[in-house]
């Protein structure tokens, strides 16, 4: 088994609001994979004390823990009681109730002999190949349609009729795009937060087959340079508009 994982902030300068991780098991039979693209608030009060960064390492740690040793449970459950512990961490100080409480994108992926489950919340991809080299994403494509449609987004984060983050409510575990596939037709996987994904989404670099060869042959660090080349050569975003000139980015490769 081969898995390589890599994340760098977009800003040196401010903390890396990604989280990306990998739990084998002692049998060495399987594994689970939790990526977290934490949502940067604009600059004003969130309710919180902590910050995003915290937020992502609390909750991408219990994501790790419960979907590497409660097999019993779904993937959607284990998000589920991950932001219920998170928020319990800053209930009695935070006000989590607040439209910008921290909150982050979700992909979880889990493996055995029999079968790979998967959960995607939010703009993050996951990407499955299989024994034939046919890239699937798995892609939770709620922003996208909202923005085709002309809508503004910040209104509908949350929103019945939006989009959806792991803030602090258990219940948006239900909203996740989820699925299961058997093992025997996965050859390898990658997960990406947007910052990486944007070669393809942004940069029009190449399609996801094409991202998921630069990250077999040159790693996730390689798929990260890739993009950064690509953000210094239109620092103010003239040809490619997007939010930030550099995003967080994190990535994760692994064959099986």
């Amino acid at each position: 088994m081969r898995i390589e994982l890599a994340t760098t902030p977009g800003d040196p300068q401010r903390p890396n609001e990604d989280y990306v991780s990998v739990a084998l098991p002692a049998s060495g039979l399987g594994g689970a994979l939790a990526l977290l693209d934490g949502v940067t608030p604009p600059p004003a009060d969130d309710g919180c004390v902590h910050g995003v960064p915290w937020f992502t390492a609390r909750l991408g740690g219990a994501l790790l823990e419960l979907s590497g040793s409660r097999r019993d449970m779904t993937l959607a459950d284990c998000l589920s009681l991950a932001i219920e512990r998170t928020a319990d961490k800053h209930r009695s100080t935070c006000d989590l109730s607040h439209k910008l409480t921290p909150q982050a994108t979700v992909v979880l992926a889990r493996w055995d002999e029999a079968w790979l489950e998967y959960l995607v919340l939010s703009d993050s991809a996951l990407l499955l190949e299989a024994p034939d080299g046919t890239v699937t994403p798995v892609l939770d494509d709620r922003i996208d349609r909202l923005r085709a449609a002309g809508r503004t987004l910040a209104p509908l984060r949350n929103a019945e009729d939006g989009f959806f983050t792991a803030a602090a409510d258990p219940q948006v575990a239900s909203r996740a795009v989820t699925g299961e596939v058997p093992t025997d037709r996965i050859r390898a996987l990658a997960a990406l937060t947007d910052g990486a994904g944007r070669w393809v989404e942004v940069f029009g670099e190449g399609d996801w087959s094409r991202c998921f060869t630069v990250l077999r042959t040159e790693g996730p660090q390689g798929l990260i340079d890739r993009v950064r080349a690509a953000e210094r050569a239109d620092p103010a975003g003239a040809r490619f508009p997007r939010g930030k000139a550099h995003d967080d980015a994190a990535a994760l490769f692994a064959e099986l």
